[in-house]
C-alpha cells in the first residue's frame, strides 16, 4: 500500500463561514484552497447548478512540520469557532497527489446569469450563446461557486448588457475596469469577455496574481488584462497602467471594504462610474453603506444570495 504523503483537511460549512474558514486554511496548506458545493444538481443541458452547503478543502504535506501545522490549524479554527460554532476539521491521509485530478473530481460547469458559463480550465464544453470563462480552481480563491463571486458576476453582466437602460455597455469599447483583490482573476476575465476593453487586477497574494495571469492566458484575453501584487495605495500612486476607471470591483470582506472606503476607494472610480462591493454579510451591510455615504457616493442597488450581499454604488459627476 502507498505511504500517505499528504493529509486532506476539509470542513463542510454554510456560505456565511466558507470564506473565513478558507482564509484560515490557506495559511497552512500547499497547492491552494478550494471551496466547492456539496450538492451540484444537473439540469437538462448537463450544466451543474450549485446547491447545499460548501466544502472547504486543502492539503498538508506529510513532513516534520505536519503535526505542528495540524495543531496550529486546529487552534486557529478554535478561535474562529468562538465567533460562530464550527464542525470539526476532518483529516484524511492520501497518497501522492495529482493536483489536477483532485480539483477535477469536484468542479463542473456553472452557469451564471444569462450570458456566462464558468468551466474548469481542462474542460471543453459547448456553451451555446454563453461566454465561457475557464478557471483552474486549484490555483487561487474565486472559482465562481461562492455566492460573493456569483453576485459580482451577475451585476457585471447587467452593467455590460447593451439592452438594459443605464448600463455601461454603450461606451464599453473604451471601458476599463479595476478589480481589487482579484484572486483567480475570474471577475476581470469575465468582464473582458462581456466587452470591457481592458482590466487591471491587484491582489496582496503573489500566488493569486500568478494564477490570475495564467487564467487570463488560458481564456485568450491575456493581452487585455494586467495583474499585479498590490492594493489601493499602489493604484492611487499610479504604480499600475490604470489609476482610475469607470468600473471598479472589490469582492473582499466587509471590514476590509470599510477600511478601503476610508482610505479613498472612491478616488479610483471615475465620474458617473460604478463600484461593485461584495463579500458583505447581511448584518454588515449597515456599516458598509455608512462608509459609502461618507465618501459622497450613492447606493444604487443591492443583490442578495442567502446571507451574502453585494452593493452597486455610483460616483456622482
Amino acid at each position: 500500500m502507498d505511504t500517505a504523503s499528504w493529509f486532506e483537511a476539509s470542513m463542510v460549512v454554510d456560505g456565511e463561514m466558507a470564506e473565513a474558514v478558507s482564509e484560515v486554511l490557506a495559511r497552512f496548506v500547499s497547492g491552494g484552497v478550494v471551496i466547492e458545493s456539496t450538492q451540484i444538481a444537473d439540469d437538462v443541458e448537463g450544466e451543474g447548478r450549485i446547491a447545499g452547503p460548501l466544502r472547504v478543502c486543502g492539503y498538508l504535506p506529510v513532513d516534520d512540520r505536519l503535526e505542528g501545522k495540524r495543531r496550529n490549524l486546529s487552534e486557529a479554527l478554535w478561535h474562529l469557532s468562538q465567533i460562530r460554532p464550527l464542525p470539526e476539521m476532518e483529516f484524511k491521509p492520501v497518497a501522492e497527489l495529482d493536483w489536477s485530478e483532485i480539483w477535477k473530481q469536484h468542479f463542473r460547469p456553472v452557469p451564471i446569469g444569462k450570458r456566462l458559463l464558468i468551466i474548469p480550465s481542462w474542460m471543453d464544453f459547448s456553451a451555446g450563446e454563453r461566454s465561457v470563462v475557464k478557471i483552474d480552481p486549484g490555483m487561487a480563491f474565486g472559482t465562481g461557486t461562492h455566492p460573493t463571486t456569483q453576485l459580482c458576476l451577475e451585476i457585471l453582466e447587467d452593467l455590460l448588457d447593451p439592452h438594459l437602460t443605464g448600463a455601461l455597455a454603450e461606451g464599453k469599447s473604451q471601458l476599463t475596469m479595476i478589480d481589487l483583490g482579484c484572486g483567480s482573476g475570474i471577475l476581470g476575465i469575465a468582464a473582458v469577455k462581456l466587452g470591457v476593453s481592458h482590466a487591471l487586477g491587484v491582489d496582496l497574494d503573489p500566488d493569486a496574481v500568478e494564477a490570475a495571469r495564467q487564467n487570463s492566458v488560458v481564456n485568450g484575453v491575456g493581452n487585455r488584462l494586467d495583474f499585479f501584487v498590490g492594493s489601493l495605495a499602489e493604484i492611487k500612486a499610479g504604480s499600475f497602467p490604470i489609476k482610475c476607471a469607470p468600473l471598479v470591483v472589490a469582492n473582499i470582506l466587509a471590514p476590509v471594504i470599510v477600511r478601503l472606503l476610508a482610505a479613498g476607494l472612491n478616488d479610483i472610480v471615475a465620474a458617473h462610474g460604478k463600484l461593485i462591493l461584495s463579500g458583505i454579510l447581511e448584518e454588515q451591510a449597515v456599516d458598509v453603506e455608512a462608509a459609502v455615504q461618507a465618501t459622497g457616493m450613492h447606493l444604487k442597488g443591492k443583490r442578495q444570495d442567502g446571507d451574502w450581499l453585494a452593493l452597486l454604488v455610483e460616483q456622482p459627476g
